[in-house]
């Protein structure tokens, strides 16, 4: 059975190690440190660990000064708050000055599951890469999750990294490298190319291995950082298999598949289908059963695949 790691957990052992190498590392939560696992640092490096309390724009304000006095501030709470209650202070007190600020975000997407509509961000994304200077990753598995928070700790700026609630599959071993703003190529694929960020990753490998019986070629493209786009990865896909479709457990609208349309519509525009939430809100439900509701499952995404096909043709 395929090992499977909730992105969310490994944060918290990646923020432990990292701790352990550098004593600049500082971590603050807004009362959610069991949720978010930040906990496990907390233990560890309890005079280093602020819980900040329901108070996402004091948190936020907090890292930056911490910033400023040279500490290296990884700020975490659920999505929901983290780009929304305190959107106006990454912006003006992080982004603005160019923080050395990492915003580390769980329980985004719908598969938060029951915790319903109201707390299942699908817009984070989209307000996070909007912002001048800040870089936005969305790694797709436990491997990758801790070799992000490696990155943006040796990288100068605001990052966003958005992590998940749920136990998702491993797709990489350890010799896997991931670099910001690279894309990770599973299949280069010949009919139609999926590029995919998160936990939808593992549906799009599902959804290539039952297109892949049918006949029809797809590739496989890992996009975990959504800013900056890897477009020299969008672009070598669309040349190569004239036909495009994203997905993401997100908005289509300001997401990875925005950033793909635009980036198609400027230089090589192929026929493009968006997986993702259409948009709506979040409801409450058991997170399998969700992704099929918004059409996030691999079966969705392999018949967008054909659909795609078809308008190449």
């Amino acid at each position: 059975m395929t090992q499977k790691v909730a992105t969310r957990d490994a944060y918290g052992d990646a923020l432990v190690n990292l701790g352990k190498k550098r004593d600049d590392v500082v971590v603050l939560d807004a009362d959610l440190s069991g949720s978010t696992k930040t906990a496990k640092f907390a233990k560890v490096f309890p005079e280093r660990f602020f819980n900040i309390g329901i108070a996402e724009q004091d948190m936020m304000g907090t890292a930056a000064g911490l910033a400023i006095a040279g500490k290296l501030p990884f700020v975490s709470t659920f999505a929901v708050f983290a780009t929304g209650r305190a959107w106006e202070q990454i912006r003006q007190s992080i982004c603005y000055p160019n923080m050395n600020v990492k915003v580390v975000a769980s329980h985004a997407g719908v598969t938060v599951g029951e915790d319903g509509g109201s707390h299942q961000s699908v817009e984070d994304i989209a307000v996070m890469r909007v912002i001048p200077n800040m870089t936005v990753i969305v790694p797709a598995d436990g491997v990758e999750t801790q070799q992000a928070i490696d990155a943006v700790a040796e990288y100068k700026g605001p990052c966003y990294v958005r992590v998940g609630r749920n136990k998702t599959p491993v797709l990489f071993n350890a010799d896997y490298q991931f670099k910001i703003g690279k894309a990770h190529v599973f299949h280069e694929g010949k009919d139609a190319a999926i590029i995919a960020t998160g936990i939808m990753v593992a549906e799009a490998l599902v959804a290539r291995d039952m297109l892949k019986a049918e006949g029809i070629d797809a590739g496989v493209i890992n996009m975990s950082t959504i800013k900056p786009l890897d477009t020299g990865a969008v672009l070598s896909a669309a040349k190569r298999c004239g036909a495009i479709v994203t997905a993401e457990e997100h908005s289509i609208i300001g997401g990875l598949g925005g950033a793909v349309a635009e980036t198609l519509a400027e230089s090589t525009p192929v026929p493009l289908v968006r997986i993702g939430v259409k948009d709506t809100f979040g409801t409450s439900g058991d997170s399998d059963g969700l992704l099929k509701h918004y059409g996030l499952s691999a079966g969705d995404i392999a018949a967008a695949v054909k659909e795609v096909i078809k308008k190449k043709r």
